[in-house]
């Protein structure tokens, strides 16, 4: 089995910022332990930023940029030392893999750091992967690392995707907050739970919560890997959460339907920069026949794009109904709306999102 684990900031430092050894020993426990019965692990660790404000005895993490990206390459170097000696200890090799945005746009490029993850797991490395703070643009990054654990699960065709919080998993309401709140078991491919919005992260150390977390579960869902949301600090999680052990955690079952990495990408990863709100008619078309969205459907335009830009599908209600790849600009999709395809001006394209580059999210 190939098992992706990803562990958030506040679950690898203490409350003071510093990396939490404690914590990856603990880590790096169970992936040797999963090793030992023939499954392959890989790690998505945030922590970086947080190490680099330990080390510098900043005392508070900034919030600007230029400083967040200095920090992170100051912590990442400790934060993967702390992997070295602890995997060391079960005789294993972590391997440093840094990735940002475009090794998921790019075909290429994507293609390539797929195959390294493979070939490393071949080599019997354990992957270590972060988002590559220090250089990524605030307008190219993730923010996060469930996304990228997500799409890293979908990349090397993994069989389970392990989110590890600060929480159980997904309950009914905030716990902190609600005594009465239920913990959920099981979130099936159809749940609404899928979509549901849930809080930011409740410290400054992370750049997360449940909310990216059921974000990324999303993604995985509809990559066919099943997901758990579970507590970093229950002893042995995450070899229970492999073998599905009762109360390890909250699990996600993975759609039929799976995503090409392409249509994965923009459903879930790309940034939208626009929106069209579509007619009923539009909408049922969309749903039901795996058409492309033409300018007669469209009711109105919001926000500035260009051919290529990744833009939203809204029905009459408001609700995103999907995504897509614009075929035309924000300027000739407003012209062109509710036109027929033979009303359009010269060189427009008669399908605002063709299908091959529209994914349908409702159900």
């Amino acid at each position: 089995m190939r098992v992706v684990v990803k562990i958030g900031t506040s679950s690898i430092t203490t409350e003071l910022g510093s990396i939490n050894s404690a914590a990856v020993s603990s880590l790096c426990q169970e992936v040797a332990a999963l090793r030992k019965a023939n499954h392959e692990v890989l790690i998505v660790t945030s922590g970086a930023v947080a190490g680099g404000v330990a080390a510098l005895k900043l005392g508070k993490r900034p919030t600007d940029m230029p400083t967040l990206q200095a920090l992170a390459a100051a912590g990442q170097s400790r934060l993967m030392q702390e992997y070295n000696v602890q995997l060391d200890q079960h005789q294993l090799v972590g391997a440093q893999v840094l990735l940002v945005p475009n090794d998921f746009i790019d075909r290429h490029q994507y293609l390539h750091a797929r195959q390294t993850l493979l070939r490393l797991l071949e080599l019997g490395c354990v992957p270590v992967i972060n988002e590559n703070d220090a250089i990524a643009s605030d307008e190219i990054r993730y923010g996060d690392n469930d996304r990228i654990a997500a799409l890293v699960a979908h990349s090397v065709s993994a069989d389970v995707l392990i989110l590890l919080t600060d929480l159980q998993g997904l309950f009914t309401a905030d716990p902190n907050v609600d005594p009465k709140a239920v913990f959920i078991e099981t979130v099936r491919a159809d749940d609404e739970l899928l979509s549901v919005r849930a809080g930011n992260s409740a410290n400054d150390r992370g750049s997360g919560g449940m909310a990216s977390k059921l974000a990324a579960a999303r993604i995985a869902s509809w990559s066919g890997v099943r997901t758990v949301i579970a507590a970093a600090q229950r002893k042995n999680v995450v070899v229970d959460a492999v073998n599905q052990v009762t109360g390890a955690g909250t699990q996600f079952l993975p759609r039929k339907r799976e995503l090409t990495a392409r249509k994965l990408w923009i459903a879930f990863a790309a940034q939208a920069t626009g929106s069209v709100m579509v007619d009923d008619g539009a909408r049922d078309a969309l749903l039901r026949r795996n058409v492309s969205l033409l300018h007669a459907g469209v009711k109105s335009v919001k926000g500035d794009f260009e051919i290529g830009d990744t833009i939203e599908v809204l029905d009459s209600t408001g609700l995103v109904i999907a995504r897509g790849m614009s075929g035309v600009s924000s300027v000739q999709a407003s012209a062109g709306a509710g036109q027929k395809s033979a009303d359009l001006g010269e060189g427009v394209s008669a399908e605002v999102i063709h299908r091959d580059d529209l994914v349908v999210l409702a159900n």
